[in-house]
């Protein structure tokens, strides 16, 4: 790599230094696998995505004003949308069910940075190296720029970070494939970072805005990257800039030094997190402690056993909410339903956020009873660590599970295998090896063949959806 960090003086410019001189070979092999799992794991994500009626109304949306036949659909025949509106679809199918991957730094990467990425791929045919070199950057980027925020900071803050961070590591995926130099790579940071928006407000009433952030993020992450290729400047200290700048605006505890602490020597994308659970990742560790207690005490569960549950202040604003029946994502988020869930039903996957189960008796009184404590430990914690504990009354005494690092984690890692497994659960109708293999080896074939491969194996389903 011939990126001088001694030749900038700014972290913007040092950022876009280092993405414009980004090459497949600069990658560590581990940092590679990160990124072919990751392909594996959102794109499984996506199609699942689809069956949901969020993914359709926004499909529906993005048919009707159908441009140019860039890039695809997944799962569709032939290209049909431009690049944007196929990363801005393909997101929010992968973020659909929260099933999608995720970093301790409190986004979600892959639901922004792969669909952007193998959408403007697919436009310029690029290589899988080239794909697999874009995706890392992307990820790269995301991270730091959380990092930087602080984001359990940011997150207080009530700001949903995959939808301020995410633009970023869309538009350092797109300016990687489309080739940008230094200057027109900062541009493109800059107008990633003015499009930054996301906000908690969806958990008022578990609406849909959720799932639309990473789609969006993606969107204007291809938007920025396409702009700066036209010439179309952004501003080049969009991270720094005391009156406006990102750092400022979105966290009252930001620091400009993880955006270029030790880059290009160490990938933050390395401990990126797959779900094994369709809920949120900071309520992981929670369901792997239930789960442990279910095991040790035996099934089926008595409701009427006392449970006490350790929270840090984040998860307790986040996801401590009492549970009343309403959505889908409101479950999701819920660390009372997916407590119970796992308590009661032994696993906590799609099938028990069903409409029926999120109204079931059962689960609803276990849900209001739990006792949720907050723990001043686990605030030295997180969340470097989504730790958390789950305590339960067995005669007279309390057995408590604590985690401090959730299955799926880089502490408990999920391997290629895992996730083929994965995504053969969420997608039955699919026959997922040809799509694993494929994915897990993506730097032998080219963005192309790979989306054409979804199309095949997918064709049922595409057609229904049309």
């Amino acid at each position: 790599m011939n990126f001088d960090r001694r030749a900038v003086a700014a972290p913007t410019r040092e950022l876009a230094g280092w993405i414009a001189s980004l090459r497949h070979a600069d990658l560590p092999e581990r940092s590679r696998k990160v990124v072919r799992c990751a392909i594996l794991d959102t794109t499984g994500c996506g199609l699942h995505g689809y069956q949901t009626p969020w993914a359709g109304m926004l499909l529906k949306w993005a048919r009707n004003g159908a441009g140019k036949g860039e890039a695809s659909v997944w799962g569709d025949a032939a290209p049909s949308l431009r690049v944007a509106d196929a990363a801005l679809v393909n997101g929010t199918a992968s973020h659909a069910f929260e099933l999608d991957d995720y970093h301790n730094a409190k986004l979600h990467a892959g639901a922004v940075v792969v669909p952007a990425a193998i959408a403007m791929a697919e436009k310029l045919d690029a290589s899988g190296e080239q794909l697999v070199t874009a995706i890392a950057a992307g990820y790269e980027v995301m991270i730091r720029s959380s990092l930087a925020l602080n984001p359990s900071a940011a997150r207080l803050r009530g700001w949903h970070i995959t939808g301020i961070c995410g633009p970023f590591g869309a538009a350092a995926a797109c300016a990687s494939l489309l080739g940008l130099n230094d200057e027109q790579t900062a541009w493109a940071l800059g107008l990633a970072g003015t499009q930054g928006a996301g906000t908690w407000a969806f958990n008022a009433d578990g609406t849909m805005s959720k799932r639309l952030h990473a789609g969006k993020a993606a969107h204007s992450g291809v938007l920025a990257a396409e702009l700066a290729a036209l010439g179309f400047t952004g501003p080049t200290q969009i991270y720094e800039f005391e009156d406006g700048g990102v750092l400022k605006a979105f966290s009252d505890a930001s620091d400009p030094a993880p955006l270029t602490k030790d880059l290009g020597a160490v990938y933050h994308l390395d401990a990126t997190a797959i779900k094994p659970y369709s809920c949120c990742g900071s309520t992981h560790s929670y369901i792997d402690a239930a789960l442990e207690l279910r095991r040790r005490l035996g099934a089926p569960w008595d409701a009427k056993r006392r449970v006490r549950v350790g929270l840090s202040n984040v998860v307790d604003v986040q996801c401590g909410f009492d549970y009343l029946p309403s959505s889908v994502l409101n479950a999701q988020m819920s660390l009372r339903y997916v407590i119970a869930a796992a308590l009661t039903e032994g696993q906590v996957l799609p099938q028990q956020f069903d409409e029926e189960k999120l109204s079931d008796p059962t689960l609803l009184a276990l849900a209001e009873n739990l006792e949720l404590v907050k723990d001043p430990e686990l605030d030295q914690l997180y969340p470097e660590h989504f730790a958390g504990w789950v305590a339960a009354e067995h005669d007279g005494q309390w057995l408590r599970v604590d985690i401090r690092d959730p299955s799926g984690s880089p502490a408990a890692p999920i391997d290629a295998q895992g996730i083929t497994e994965k995504f053969r659960g969420i997608n039955p109708q699919l026959p997922v090896d040809a799509i694993a293999a494929m994915a897990l080896a993506i730097e032998r074939h080219s963005a192309r063949e790979f989306v054409a491969l979804l199309a095949a194996e997918n064709k049922t389903t595409a057609d229904e959806r049309r």
